[in-house]
């Protein structure tokens, strides 16, 4: 298979046992509990039209090969609605094929068909290989992302 062969596409009902592998070794690199509940929930969620989560995947041949799940954000600062990548991962096998870079065009395709202001997702500083890519793909902000537990605070 190569690049050539590639299809993005929205993920189908058929897809998901892959899917679910795929995001499964996508918990696993980020070093997150297996847990087959997030799994399926998400799977849900992508499915559900009524649910803000999408999801497309990278198709060679007959392989779902990589997913990208986003969806909407609102940017009350500039009055627009941007694109929020989520998760991004492909199968071991095809790194360093393009797929990941295919998913990101995808991804930026959909945003300019709709209108929207942005596509915009956070990954881990160490990163490197993924970091790699967005270096050339996107711009890297000076954003710092914080987390507060529900019911914690000062």
């Amino acid at each position: 298979m190569t690049a050539a062969d590639l299809i993005v596409r929205p993920a189908l009902a058929a897809d998901a046992d892959p899917w679910a592998v795929l995001y499964r070794g996508y918990r696993a690199f980020y070093l997150l509990e297996p847990d087959e509940q997030v799994v399926n929930r998400v799977w849900t969620w992508v499915l559900d039209p009524a649910h803000e989560v999408r999801s497309l995947v990278a198709v060679m041949g007959t392989e779902v090969v990589g997913l990208a799940n986003h969806r909407r954000f609102s940017r009350p600062s500039s009055g627009t609605i941007g694109l929020y990548l989520d998760d991004l991962f492909t199968a071991p096998t095809v790194r360093g094929s393009g797929v990941a870079s295919a998913l990101l065009q995808a991804l930026s395709q959909l945003a300019e068909r709709d209108g929207l202001s942005v596509v915009r997702w956070i990954t881990a500083t160490d990163n490197d290989r993924a970091r790699k890519l967005y270096d050339r793909t996107a711009v890297l902000t000076k954003w710092v992302t914080y987390d507060l537990t529900p019911g914690g605070g000062s």
